[in-house]
């Protein structure tokens, strides 16, 4: 099953996602009024209202961020092992996992532009595979992880690099520029996607492959990542955690190959889907 949140004329919706269009359960499910409170509630089960009609087609509405409001965005970095081996600084591969976090408003959905800040032109792209947290847990044992998992989605972690450290300690401020990240087109379910078998992520830049990778690749895998980051934080429904770009960001070209207006940025993933984004500057 494939679930997005959308706005139709003004109003802003979820539904269950198919081939002919978007049936809407914003108003079939009066006790949850986004997708956030469906995945909590356990609302959202295979098969779910097979029997009746879509009510829009996908061309009639702009897709959202899939989860509008997460109490957490974890962002993991360097969780290649290629990735490590592109700072050119001789360090030994991680113990942990390098961790950052994002708000909400640093994203837009799918085919909405990123945005340039006015303080920089040095915006640059991030493919990665996000997975979202369906069911509440502390302390989650590995071979328990997967089973939190609600589903998947995708991101473009966008970064505006000379903003990374000017702090001592952090790349917060580089991380958050309003609008400089995308997350969609929507959340696919363990089940649709299947957990046998990794998963191949590519971004093109105006058609042009610039990243391509394995997730068989992870220096971190994702079950990891959960107990992980739920040994110290309760992870809860609609949490979302960003598990990593391959190389080939536009930082590490010579020169580096920054993203301008005019772009189109997508991030593909066989079994989820496609994000695509264009570029424009901050108004």
């Amino acid at each position: 099953m494939r679930v997005a949140s959308y706005r139709l004329s003004g109003r802003d919706s979820y539904g269950i996602v198919r081939d002919d269009g978007i049936l809407d359960l914003g108003s079939r499910l009066a006790d949850a009024p986004d997708l956030k409170e469906a995945i909590a509630a356990g609302l959202l089960s295979e098969g779910l209202f097979a029997s009746e009609p879509s009510d829009v087609a996908l061309s009639d509405v702009s897709l959202r961020i899939p989860i509008r409001t997460p109490e957490k965005i974890w962002c993991i970095g360097v969780n290649y092992a290629d990735r490590n081996a592109e700072y050119k600084d001789g360090s030994q591969l991680p113990k942990y996992p390098s961790l950052f976090c994002r708000t909400p408003s640093s994203f837009v959905g799918h085919d909405e532009p990123l945005e340039r800040p006015k303080v920089s032109t040095q915006l640059d792209y991030e493919g990665e595979i996000v997975l979202v947290i369906g069911k509440a847990g502390r302390h989650i044992p590995r071979e328990r992880a997967m089973d939190h998992v609600f589903g998947y989605t995708l991101c473009n972690e966008g970064s505006v690099r000379d903003w990374l450290h000017h702090g001592k300690f952090n790349v917060t401020q580089g991380k958050n520029f309003d609008r400089s990240g995308s997350i969609g087109p929507w959340i696919v379910t363990r089940a649709e996607a299947g957990d046998d078998r990794p998963f191949e992520l590519t971004t093109r830049v105006n058609g042009e492959v610039r990243q391509h990778e394995s997730t068989d690749r992870l220096m971190f895998p994702f079950d990891y990542l959960i107990a992980y980051l739920s040994t110290f934080a309760t992870l809860k429904p609609g949490d979302l955690i960003v598990t990593g770009t391959p190389t080939g960001a536009g930082a590490r070209f010579d020169p580096p190959r920054w993203l301008k207006p005019g772009d189109t940025v997508e991030i593909e993933v066989p079994r989820i889907g496609l994000l695509s984004n264009g570029v424009a500057d901050e108004a």
